[in-house]
């Protein structure tokens, strides 16, 4: 190991250091042959320096992956160690190389974070001759220092013109589109791989000493976690720190460390190669446990290194930044700052992920459900987002970048035209006027409000700003708050829904106990009538703030009546209260409740009859409509929001409000699609709210529109009696029909 570490900072040439390196390990481990193939973009291992075969086939023999026992160690990502190799089922015979006289043969990739950059391999004549452990783990540590080689680019160019390595090699991902637009930039890891500079101990005690108490302080870091008063006895976050806590403890874990230090290595770069290999054999298995305790692994590995480097998970400015995550809180895509950030990639997330609901706000392309892309990923690598299609291409060769470039450049003229429809009513053709309003919850949307063209805030979501909180904002930074958005909205209506926290909207300061079904669980307006100072703070910070101005206060997933009753009388007590004081009261002061839940749908009249307004959250109401998890890919896209059962429970709200004179609005993903909102305005909606981006496209759409005659298709289509079906099919043949864009 000392000698290849001299070996790695000798001035020579790329291929001389490595014919060096495979002579050298020839040498020591007392083998006939030593060869390192590598892995080209085109899935090719070539080989690329040999001790023992012919010198000739460097750069000419080839295998494909899965091809041969070379090929069958790169695709596995496992070591093979045969005493009889020609007998093995895997073998293919490469007569360029004069291989066949030898016997016994040990190959292990070379990984690096858990991919396969190529195949190290020794062989002998001897037949019989098996290697034991300790030079097979010995071989993977020279594997690991050959991968940081090849990953700093020293490979390139050594084979025939135009051949590329699979590091470079471009990758297309199919994900889920959670955020419309385009994104063109380059790779921020949002956590950012450690990188281990330090790879050959000076001295095996000293480093097994600095693995040892690193594990250590782990180890208890992990058992204050536990011991912490918010971590529930039972439950999903507690059964992961159990996990953290086995592996922190796991003898073979520590001893493949501890062994892997003993080989040459110092204690992160131990931590290095052996969260790789466990990376590369995981990756392989398809059950989706193993592959999520992967993720546990991954995180307490990297934990031990940001321990043994004292280094932070601190990103530096990129300009043109396409963040690339597992996944990620709202606050944390807050500290990036918004002018250099083009796109987001997500393995997990879903549409109502509290990161894409600000990354929405924020008009950031976002595709979710993207396997694999962080793995695959280097800081600094050319990638494009596509919002629309959920697609990700990953270092695009040029004609891909080209494509995208072009697209987006359509989409900013688009832009532009919606734009100009900025300052035009919105208004059908037949003449029938739509508010078209946005939805928001952070100062930044408000520059937005002049921007889009919107008519009002039809929704400011009050919660984002405790989620993006370290601690329980104070009354007064509520108050705040709200007073800047009312002025900041100046003579246009805006409505606060009230905190809308608790199910996956879960707050670090806030204690909760763990649910097995959130979505239905304790959240909303459960959770504040249940614990009325926290609705009367905030109720009194709103009213403090609209003194002298109008307001609309809006209630979040109520369920029954006996719940508006409960929270008017909160109202009315903070009222009094502030009247005590002086506080002139809101100069209009209208309440609403936000129907999301199926039981209100057999409460429309009393329902009508307590309220000022209605706004449908089309988005839960959906969810608990079909009883599908939105956040699910396996049952999201089954059933669909312009399915008629659906359209009819939304046309029964609208008329119970036309008989009793309420507005009634809609503020979910429906209203930002110009297809659903099509059906919308068939159905009789004259307020929507939606992201802000929407507006324009939704605009363009109601202006072509004759809202007569689509409202007589479409009550005919609910009318009918027949199966029912989707409405989908007749909204689009009826925009066709009319050259309505949608």
């Amino acid at each position: 190991m000392r000698r290849i570490r001299e070996l790695m900072i000798e001035p020579l040439e790329p291929q001389v250091r490595l014919d060096q390196i495979v002579k050298l390990i020839a040498k020591h481990m007392a083998t006939e042959v030593c060869s390192l193939y590598v892995l080209r973009a085109d899935g090719v291992l070539e080989l690329y320096a040999t001790e023992g075969l012919n010198p000739g086939s460097v750069h000419l023999a080839q295998l494909r992956l899965g091809e041969g026992l070379v090929g069958t160690i790169a695709a596995t990502a496992r070591p093979l160690n045969l005493t009889d190799a020609q007998n093995h089922p895997a073998f293919t015979y490469l007569p360029e190389t004069g291989e066949e006289i030898y016997a016994t043969f040990l190959g292990v990739p070379v990984l690096r974070a858990g991919r396969t950059l190529g195949v190290l391999v020794v062989q002998t004549k001897a037949a019989g001759r098996h290697y034991p452990e300790e030079e097979s783990e010995a071989l993977e540590t020279v594997a690991m220092v050959i991968a940081e080689m090849i990953a700093a680019g020293g490979l390139e160019g050594l084979s025939r013109p135009g051949v590329t390595l699979d590091l470079t090699r471009p990758v297309s991902f199919d994900g889920v589109p959670l955020c419309d637009g385009i994104g063109i930039g380059r790779v921020v890891l949002h956590e950012p791989r450690v990188v281990v500079s330090s790879l050959f101990n000076e001295d095996v005690d000293s480093e097994v000493s600095r693995l040892t108490e690193a594990l250590a302080i782990l180890r208890e870091s992990i058992e204050d976690m536990l011991a912490r008063r918010d971590v529930a006895d039972e439950g999903e976050h507690r059964a992961v720190l159990e996990t953290y806590r086995k592996f922190a403890q796991d003898r073979g874990w520590v001893r493949r460390l501890e062994e892997a230090v003993r080989n040459g290595l110092t204690a992160e770069a131990a931590v290095e190669k052996v969260q790789s290999d466990m990376r590369a054999r995981m990756m392989h298995l398809t059950d989706p446990y193993i592959r999520e305790r992967l993720h546990d692994f991954d995180d307490l590995a990297n934990r031990l290194l940001r321990q043994l480097i004292g280094q932070g998970s601190v990103n530096g400015d990129v300009t043109d930044a396409v963040v690339v995550a597992r996944n990620m809180g709202a606050a944390e895509l807050l500290d990036y700052h918004r002018g250099q950030i083009r796109g987001l990639v997500l393995e997990e997330g879903a549409a109502t992920s509290h990161v894409v609901i600000v990354a929405r706000a924020l008009g950031i392309p976002v595709a979710g459900q993207v396997k694999g892309a962080v793995s695959m990923s280097e800081k600094g690598d050319a990638i494009i987002v596509d919002g629309e299609s959920g697609a990700v291409h990953l270092r695009p060769p040029p004609e891909v970048h080209d494509l995208f470039s072009d697209k987006l450049r359509f989409r900013a003229e688009r832009q532009q035209r919606y734009r100009s429809l900025r300052d035009e009513p919105a208004r059908t053709r037949d003449g029938v006027s739509i508010g078209l309003q946005m939805n928001a919850g952070l100062l930044v949307d408000l520059p937005q409000l002049a921007e889009s063209g919107a008519e009002g805030i039809g929704l400011f979501r009050t919660e984002l700003q405790f989620m993006v909180a370290s601690t329980m904002p104070r009354a007064s930074d509520q108050e705040r708050l709200y007073r800047a958005v009312i002025e900041a909205a100046e003579d246009k209506p805006v409505t606060f829904r009230t905190l809308d926290v608790g199910g996956d909207k879960l707050l670090p300061y806030l204690s909760h106990a763990p649910e097995e079904n959130p979505a239905l669980g304790y959240r909303a307006m459960r959770l504040a009538l249940d614990r009325p100072g926290l609705l009367r703070t905030q109720l009194r910070a709103l009213l403090k703030a609209a003194s002298g101005s109008a307001i609309r206060i809006m209630f979040p997933m109520v369920t029954d009546l006996s719940e508006i009753h409960a929270a008017r009388a909160l109202i009315r007590r903070e009222s009094e209260h502030l009247a005590r004081f002086g506080y002139a009261p809101p100069r209009s002061l209208m309440i609403g409740a936000m129907l999301e839940v199926p039981s209100l749908l057999y409460q429309l009249d009393p329902l009508m009859a307590e309220l000022d307004f209605v706004s449908i959250g089309s988005n839960d109401l959906f969810q608990f409509f079909f009883a599908v998890d939105r956040g699910n890919a396996n049952v999201a896209n089954r059933y669909d929001d312009l399915s008629v059962p659906f359209l009819r429970a939304l046309r029964d709200v609208v008329r119970a409000g036309e008989r009793h004179d309420v507005p009634v609005s809609l503020c979910g993903e429906m209203a930002g699609r110009p297809l659903s909102a099509l059906a919308l305005i068939g159905l009789g909606f004259r307020n929507i709210s939606m992201a802000p981006p929407s507006i324009g496209p939704v605009k363009a759409m109601l202006m072509a529109l004759d809202a007569g005659a689509l409202a007589g298709e479409l009550h005919t289509l609910l009318d009918d009696g027949e199966e029912a079906g989707s409405a989908r099919a007749l909204l689009k043949d009826f925009a066709e029909r009319h050259a309505i864009p949608y």
